[in-house]
């Protein structure tokens, strides 16, 4: 036996082995022939931590990054991964309430608001630093494309009817400025640490792709911690009133953005 490896220390008939992370008494071998030893104990080395046990169980019960399915299947388990019960949420483009669907009606508390109750996700009426968790889903295609965006209203359409698209962009540029000016006034009013959750679609403007989620999170870091990103693919297949020829991949999916506001020791305010 090395004595580089072993301390020869011996009280009655034990031997002080210094504990080396992972070992166990079983997978020592040494040899002692003038020694009869009836105990090995394994000893800690100063300075080190004893390895405890690992908590919790295992499962593969677990929120996923991606799915299939619709918004009111998903976002439960966007906030609940991330909001904890009883915060305060404003969910500033409310509509029907599809994404509240399946959240108990107790699990937080709901401040339900869009343009057609006369509240601008620009301009909410919410005090500084009072909110722990803010939804934004606005329209976010600049086009209905005929039959292409069922179930989602047009940018145009929606904000021309409402006579808040002031600032003079259109289209895809459009659709930026709301999401970027929306994001300002939800860090205003968010708590420190308060979450962001952001819906969106990638789309082919005037036969450009934009990549909508990279242009948000690449926007919003200065003043938020992107968390997470969740994938909802949708049943079915999308359709086009009409076509000549494809030139990009049709999108079927959109995405939640989780983000988080940073503190003010973290480039915040």
């Amino acid at each position: 036996m090395s004595e580089k490896t072993f301390s020869k220390q011996y009280v009655l008939g034990e031997i002080d082995v210094p504990y080396t992370k992972g070992m166990h008494p079983a997978t020592v071998k040494f040899e002692l022939p003038e020694r009869k030893v009836t105990r090995l104990k394994l000893v800690q080395r100063k300075g080190a931590k004893p390895r405890k046990s690992p908590d919790g169980i295992a499962t593969n019960n677990l929120v996923l990054s991606a799915a299939v399915g619709n918004n009111a299947d998903l976002f439960p388990s966007v906030i609940g991964l991330y909001v904890s019960k009883g915060s305060v949420v404003a969910d500033v483009t409310y509509g029907k309430g599809v994404f509240w669907q399946n959240v108990p009606a107790n699990a937080y508390t709901v401040h339900a608001t869009d343009l057609k109750t006369g509240v601008d996700a620009r301009k909410l009426p919410y005090k500084d630093a009072s909110l722990d968790c803010v939804v934004f889903d606005p329209p976010y295609m600049h086009t209905p494309g005929g039959t292409a965006h069922v179930g989602h209203q047009n940018f145009e359409g929606y904000y021309k009817n409402n006579g808040n698209n002031t600032t003079g962009l259109k289209y895809h540029e459009a659709v930026l400025d709301l999401y970027f000016k929306s994001a300002a006034e939800a860090f205003r009013v968010l708590k420190r640490d308060g979450i962001y959750i952001v819906k969106c679609q990638d789309e082919v403007c005037a036969c450009k792709q934009r990549l909508t989620h990279v242009e948000i999170i690449n926007q919003l870091t200065d003043r938020f911690i992107a968390e997470d990103i969740f994938v909802l693919v949708r049943h079915g297949k999308p359709g086009v009133s009409r076509i000549l020829r494809q030139r990009h991949a049709r999108k079927n999916h959109s995405y939640f953005l989780v983000f988080r506001k940073r503190g003010s020791g973290r480039g915040g305010r």
